[in-house]
């Protein structure tokens, strides 16, 4: 397929008929990663054109967060970031290779990394769900304040002034119709000693931010992604409190617009909750990151669900993105060391091994389809 994709006219539209047929049977066919440095985004231009295009990849979630010389909230900007300049080439090779470029911002949670604020907390500091959780000095876990990452408030009456014009700028220079608000493993939310949450149901406060960025996004008809962990009772489900919720947030699937996507990620094993959230009238797309063996079970899986099921709950089913929690240069690297040698890092688990298995067996699983089909 890849030959065909790089000659003449007429053979051009060989693959599209073949991406047309695994629309059908796969709807999305992802990968989420950060978004790459200014440096690195001519190298990553290139693997989009050479190495996803031709894998029949049709989504692409890129990690911004604020790695970008923002205007609309120049004091949030990084400018060493990307510029309008470097999106718009990423924007023009996503085009060309009919692949839908989301980005995203991790919204609520996610607003620190051990001792370090992120850039929001470190400007806004009385967004903070918990200010009186200091930083160790050594950082663990589990430590005694359950320090993971800190939340922003939801109820902070300024953090929606600031946070969604930057929402709003990422989308128009990426001149995306979805936007992905992360807001996975929230471990801090309605706290008890915050003067605005304290006593309110965190269930309610986590479908209430949900709602505010969905219906945010609605009015320029936009989509709402997010990650499903903190829609999963993880106490019931014994998935625990990292690939699910043991602070009530489950409760809030049932509060939420049905049109919100939710990418359901798991690692080590293929636990089947994709099939809870079309049940619970969802959109929702399985998302591997570094275990082969769990990946093409996902995958296998939501094949199955969308083959066996009514017609309703099979538009819910929408296919795999695969994870990456390197940033795009290292990536970049594992994935041409892994493609040049079947030996590479070999034995330790890989973002980039995972990714090639996984889209290898969709070629070959779509391969498999049209021979079926020449043949009836």
């Amino acid at each position: 397929m890849k030959t065909l994709c790089l000659i003449g006219p007429i053979l051009l539209a060989l693959p599209l008929m073949a991406a047309n047929q695994l629309d059908q049977s796969l709807p999305v066919r992802g990968l989420c990663i950060s978004a790459p440095k200014p440096a690195e985004v001519e190298p990553f231009v290139r693997f989009i054109r050479e190495e996803l295009a031709p894998r029949s990849l049709n989504t692409l979630i890129l990690r911004v967060d604020f790695n970008y010389q923002y205007t609309n909230r120049p004091e949030l900007a990084n400018p060493s970031g990307l510029s309008r300049t470097d999106v718009k080439k990423l924007v023009a090779v996503c085009r060309t290779n009919h692949i839908r470029l989301i980005p995203q911002i991790n919204l609520l949670g996610h607003q620190s990394w051990q001792r370090a604020n992120g850039r929001l907390l470190q400007v806004y500091p009385e967004f903070d769900e918990t200010p009186w959780v200091k930083a160790p000095e050594k950082y663990m876990w589990p430590n005694p304040d359950r320090l993971y990452c800190r939340s922003y408030c939801p109820l902070h009456p300024k953090v929606h002034e600031v946070v969604l014009p930057l929402v709003d700028e990422i989308c128009e220079v990426f001149e995306a119709d979805a936007f992905h608000a992360g807001m996975d493993e929230v471990f801090y939310i309605g706290e008890s000693q915050c003067p605005r949450c304290s006593g309110k149901d965190k269930a309610e406060l986590f479908a209430g931010e949900v709602r505010l960025i969905h219906d945010h996004l609605h009015e320029k008809s936009r989509q709402l992604w997010i990650w499903g962990d903190r829609l999963l009772d993880g106490k019931a489900t014994g998935l625990g409190e990292w690939e699910a919720s043991i602070n009530d947030t489950h409760r809030a699937v049932d509060l939420i617009p049905k049109d919100v996507v939710i990418c359901d990620w798991h690692y080590e094993r293929a636990d089947p909750t994709a099939v809870y959230f079309a049940m619970k009238g969802l959109r929702v797309a399985s998302c591997p990151w570094n275990n082969p063996k769990a990946a093409l079970q996902q995958l296998q899986d939501m094949t199955r669900f969308r083959e066996q099921s009514a017609a309703p709950m099979k538009e819910r089913f929408l296919g795999v993105v695969q994870t990456v929690w390197s940033d795009a240069g290292v990536f970049l690297k594992d994935f041409y060391g892994h493609q040049q040698s079947e030996e590479y890092k070999s034995g330790q688990k890989s973002a980039a091994r995972c990714f090639i298995q996984l889209f290898e067996e969709i070629r070959a699983r779509n391969e498999a389809s049209e021979v079926k089909k020449k043949n009836l």
